[in-house]
């Protein structure tokens, strides 16, 4: 079930990207951080109240280090967006799978494992292979620093999904860490704008104002998604699932931007989604008298 979750918030992030790409041609990254932010705060109060949740916390430090990590990985992100060819850039950000993969071998190796990993860290190397396959990932000598902060919103955002995880183990309900995310995405974005400038709305076209909404709302899915992914199921077959968001991408790209596929990008497609298989099939011969989610 949680492979499930995790497929769903790749969908719903894929698709938020390709509203951002419309949006972007009207509005800057610093005003769609701040719309995505506000629209997200709206939607998941909403979200609260509709459920019950409070807003009390006993881990309140907790939410500040994830949103912190969180926005700063995202900022990296978009940071390597403007800076490097799109594919280099998704590839590093989607690079957090083996971070996730390295910081559960490194922690076997402190510690001890927990239970067998082995196969499960073949499928995200796996996964990524194909994510490289792909998107033809390349980089130019006087892109290296864009590449390291490239390199670091990976690392952020496996350490952002790790956090989440340690957050759902706690109880924290996913709702009420996605609606401090959200926050944090709203203060950053508020303190971007004092270097910016906002873009009048005179001068906005009006199919690029209409994602501002659903691109936040897009987010909150996506996170609430992602949120429940990593907090109830096994953080490997969850890093392997996050790499459908590359296969939903590639589906806009052809079906909506008539952008093409070569056959080794089709090939790489195959792979991750074989990878995600794999990885779901795996944890389920594991654990097989796990009993089903309760709702």
């Amino acid at each position: 079930m949680q492979s499930l979750w995790m497929a769903a918030a790749s969908f719903f992030f894929a698709t938020m990207a390709m509203g951002i790409k419309f949006a972007s041609q009207s509005f800057s990254t610093v005003e769609l951080v701040l719309y995505r932010g506000l629209v997200s705060v709206v939607f998941m109060a909403i979200a609260l109240r509709a459920r019950g949740t409070s807003l009390r916390t006993s881990v309140p430090m907790m939410h500040v280090t994830r949103s912190a990590v969180g926005v700063i990985s995202m900022g990296s992100w978009f940071y390597a967006i403007g800076h490097l060819p799109l594919a280099t850039a998704m590839t590093l950000n989607y690079m957090s799978g083996v971070w996730i993969a390295a910081f559960i071998v490194g922690g076997a190796l402190l510690y001890g494992p927990s239970e067998r990993q082995g196969p499960l860290l073949i499928t995200v190397l796996m996964g990524f292979s194909g994510v490289i396959m792909t998107l033809h990932p390349t980089i130019d000598h006087d892109q290296l620093f864009a590449g390291v902060v490239g390199l670091l919103s990976g690392m952020g955002a496996a350490l952002a999904f790790m956090q989440v995880s340690a957050l759902g183990k706690l109880g924290e309900p996913e709702e009420r860490t996605v609606f401090y995310f959200s926050i944090g995405t709203c203060v950053v974005g508020a303190v971007g704008m004092l270097f910016t400038r906002f873009t009048p709305w005179a001068d906005v076209r009006w199919q690029d104002a209409a994602w501002v909404v659903p691109i936040g709302v897009l987010a909150s899915l996506g996170q609430w998604c992602m949120t429940r992914a990593y907090s109830r199921g096994s953080t490997l077959v969850v890093a392997s699932m996050q790499y459908a968001g590359i296969v939903f991408a590639s589906i806009f790209s052809l079906t909506l931007f008539g952008d093409r596929i070569e056959p080794m990008g089709w090939l790489g497609i195959a792979v991750i989604v074989a990878s995600g298989v794999l990885a779901t099939a795996l944890r389920a011969r594991a654990m097989p008298n796990t009993p089903a989610e309760e709702h």
